[in-house]
């Protein structure tokens, strides 16, 4: 209750309040920071929404999206992380010069990878808690903590957030709580057939998307008949990925190939920078453990990392290497 309170305290004495995302974005991150950007617009303050980088092509089917600015205002009074505890995952604010500028003021991290220790020196209260599928869900048990308004609007971002992490309420960690919390926003009038419509409609593809798709179909390699291991190079990153992500383009059909337990998408760039997106099948928890290997993070299920100056032969290497260790000791 402590840190509610401080929380409490630290939005009521706030007007302009900056609300972050990490820069690799995705639908509970943008989803929990327009749940809260609706929140405190009902508290009348003024929310501004910040990512290091654009928005990708495929979030764009949540109204609000084009309000995310990737420059940091010049002036705001406190600051919500959300669905990060990584400093690594935040270096454009880094980069950028901005991040002494937001250790300066109040700053709150809201996220629910208790796996990955937070890292963020700077931050004021750090609320970070596993037990919910999303950061969605933990500002819901916030705002009702706390009594705070949350109209329409915020509740169907909150229903979203759900929703994307736990893959339709189908993973592991989708709690009791969680159904129930989905009964509650349903009840107080959330449209969840409405949001899945948005979704299916803003992410069809384009012919040349569904193309490229049997493209990666075809080099994706199987290794032995467990792991499925596909790169993505750097002309490729910039042609498809503004108009879709290749990862989830592609890992929802390696995990239905019979016998695949885990998916690894590694997208490989010129300056040495490789970052990878790792799916497991239920039964094979082991992602957030690969992650961590890497200097990343995540869930057992959905987890990702990012290294810097490293040959993507040798990160593939690792990753296998790595992977069958752990597939081992879960044997």
């Amino acid at each position: 209750m402590e840190d509610i309170t401080e929380i409490k305290n630290i939005i009521s004495q706030a007007n302009r309040i900056l609300i972050i995302q990490a820069d690799n974005p995705d639908a509970d991150s943008l989803a929990s920071a327009l749940a809260l950007e609706s929140i405190l617009h009902s508290m009348k303050k003024e929310p501004l929404l910040y990512c290091g980088i654009d928005m990708p092509q495929y979030l764009r089917y949540l109204p609000g999206w084009d309000r995310v600015e990737s420059q940091i205002p010049k002036q705001f009074d406190a600051s919500i992380i959300v669905d990060t505890s990584a400093k690594s995952l935040l270096d454009q604010l880094s980069q950028s010069g901005s991040e002494s500028w937001v250790a300066s003021k109040p700053v709150i991290v809201l996220d629910h990878h208790a796996d990955v220790q937070c890292d963020i020196g700077y931050a004021n209260i750090i609320l970070n808690d596993s037990s919910k599928v999303s950061t969605g869900e933990l500002i819901y048990d916030i705002a009702k903590q706390l009594d705070w308004p949350m109209p329409i609007e915020s509740l169907e971002y909150i229903m979203t957030s759900i929703l994307a992490d736990s893959m339709g309420l189908t993973t592991e960690n989708t709690s009791a709580n969680t159904y129930k919390v989905m009964a509650e926003l349903v009840e107080l009038g959330a449209d969840r057939p409405k949001l899945e419509e948005q979704r299916r409609a803003y992410n069809k593809m384009e012919k040349e998307i569904f193309r490229y798709k049997g493209r990666l179909i075809e080099r994706t390699e199987i290794i032995d008949d467990k792991i499925a291991l596909l790169v993505i190079p750097q002309d490729e990153i910039n042609t498809y990925s503004p108009l879709y992500n290749p990862a989830p383009l592609i890992q929802p059909d390696h995990l239905q190939t019979r016998g695949v337990l885990i998916s690894i998408v590694l997208k490989s760039y010129d300056s040495g920078r490789v970052t990878g997106a790792i799916r497991c099948n239920y039964g094979t928890p082991i992602a957030s453990k690969l992650a961590k290997t890497l200097g990343g993070g995540g869930h057992a299920y959905a987890s990702g990392f990012k290294t810097e100056n490293r040959n993507i032969n040798d990160i593939k290497q690792s990753v296998i290497e790595k992977i069958q260790e752990l597939l081992n000791e879960d044997i």
